[in-house]
């Protein structure tokens, strides 16, 4: 069941597009449109950390593909509540609240990284709403076979036996970004050894999101490592809409073996290789493609 909502509005200003809605039990859920305002909606989920600031960077490309790109803060992220008991299936409930305020009936999907199991829990349970799944760069659950990088591992750990210090770390990563140059947030999505360079107006959108991801609490990105490292529990055999699983060959944030065997679990799949990209390069070249399919 969707969430119950009412809605204010902080786009007053002419250079804001975030709305928020006022969901039941006192929360706010903040989401921005990007793109063309009476295109083809695509809900666009940010990674972990993340907020609706990443999804400027297609403003552009969703524009000239006539797209009109929904970038919700999930819950515990930027002007989003926390609700730290939420599960990864409870995506299905505050997406749909962001849906029903756009007057959307049915839309596409397109998820980067760790916004992968949430865009398959709105899939899995509201399969009548989904017109379409892109998962770019996306997450793996923890069961499917392939090595975990250590500093995922070490993540995923500490938010489960250690969320009080994984907060405490967060927020001294955040002190730093503010300080140093966006290279040191960029870092944590590349691969050294990358001949592509990173545009600065990307490293700068990269840095502000990760900054407003974490402006007021660690809350969102504690709650999903913890729930990206448990059980995911979502029904795959339900899903209705086709499934692209957009993933770079130099991915050493989620190494590409992972994302092979988990297709092999998702009955509607394919996967698009991104030749010699990382994870952050996968984001910037996967999703104009994506955003294609929606002309």
């Amino acid at each position: 069941m969707a969430e119950s909502a009412t809605v204010t509005r902080d786009d007053g200003r002419r250079d804001d597009p975030t709305t928020t809605i006022s969901l039941s039990g006192g929360r706010r859920l903040r989401y921005a449109e990007y793109g063309s305002s009476d295109g083809t909606p695509v809900l666009f989920l940010h990674g972990t950390p993340g907020s609706h600031r990443l999804g400027s960077l297609f403003e552009t490309a969703a524009r000239e593909r006539g797209v009109r790109l929904l970038a919700p803060d999930r819950p515990g992220y930027g002007g989003s509540t926390p609700w730290s008991e939420r599960s990864i299936g409870d995506a299905a409930r505050y997406l749909r609240a962001v849906l029903d305020d756009a007057n959307v009936q049915r839309a596409g999907l397109v998820a980067f990284s760790g916004g992968a199991p949430h865009a398959l829990a709105m899939a899995t349970r509201c399969p009548e709403i989904v017109s379409r799944v892109d998962l770019v760069a996306g997450a793996t659950p923890p069961d499917v076979p392939g090595e975990t990088p250590t500093t995922q591992w070490l993540l995923g750990g500490l938010a489960t036996r250690a969320p009080t210090l994984l907060g405490g770390l967060l927020r001294g990563q955040a002190w730093l970004a503010e300080r140093l140059d966006p290279s040191f947030v960029v870092a944590q999505y590349t691969a050294g050894d990358a001949d592509e360079p990173v545009p600065e107006e990307v490293a700068t959108t990269v840095e502000a999101d990760f900054l407003e991801a974490l402006a007021h609490t660690t809350s969102g990105t504690v709650t999903e490592l913890r729930t990206a490292a448990t059980e995911w529990a979502l029904d795959y055999e339900s899903l209705a809409a086709d499934v692209c699983l957009w993933h770079g060959t130099a991915d050493t944030n989620v190494p590409i073996a992972s994302v092979r065997a988990f297709e092999d679990r998702l009955p509607t799949a394919t996967i698009e290789t991104v030749d010699g990209a990382d994870h952050l390069r996968t984001l910037l070249r996967a999703v104009p493609a994506a955003l294609e399919e929606y002309r």
